[in-house]
């Protein structure tokens, strides 16, 4: 699957393809969310944190690939907006941990459904079944990629 003289002319123009059509598609599915508000990394946070309530700056900073302190810049314009709160960690009080507040689990929620909902009716309207059978076989690629 790899070569030791760099990546194959295929390679390189299916990485093109794969970022043009991620930088696309993210832009749509934001409009779609409602979050115009909020950048790109915040709703991906308050997404994150639907599931996994009460994460320390460093887990949400890791689990985006970020830098600790890019992440920290992220947190506190979330806590400025009143979607996230810092609370202590109540097994170890030197921590701590971020939560979603009630304005942002409702804000996460609803974009959540919103971006489902206009991808799903989007892959609906515009492709063959053949088509979203390709598209769900290109998604399993392209997390193999994601997951070393």
């Amino acid at each position: 699957m790899s070569e030791d003289r760099g990546p194959s002319p295929s390679a390189v123009r299916a990485s093109q393809a794969v970022r043009a059509v991620i930088g696309r598609l993210r832009r749509r599915i934001r409009a779609a969310s409602g979050t115009e508000d909020i950048n790109l990394t915040q709703a991906s946070v308050l997404a994150r944190l639907i599931d996994n309530d009460g994460l320390t700056t460093s887990d949400l900073a890791a689990a985006e690939g970020m830098r600790h302190q890019s992440m920290a810049t992220t947190v506190a314009a979330l806590a400025g907006l009143g979607l996230v709160e810092r609370r202590r960690d109540p097994g170890d009080g030197r921590r701590l941990l971020i939560a979603l507040t009630a304005e942002g689990r409702r804000r996460a929620e609803e974009g959540r459904q919103a971006r489902g909902e206009w991808l799903a009716a989007e892959l609906q309207k515009k492709c063959t079944e053949e088509e979203r059978q390709t598209v769900i076989a290109a998604m399993a690629v392209l997390e193999r990629i994601v997951h070393d």
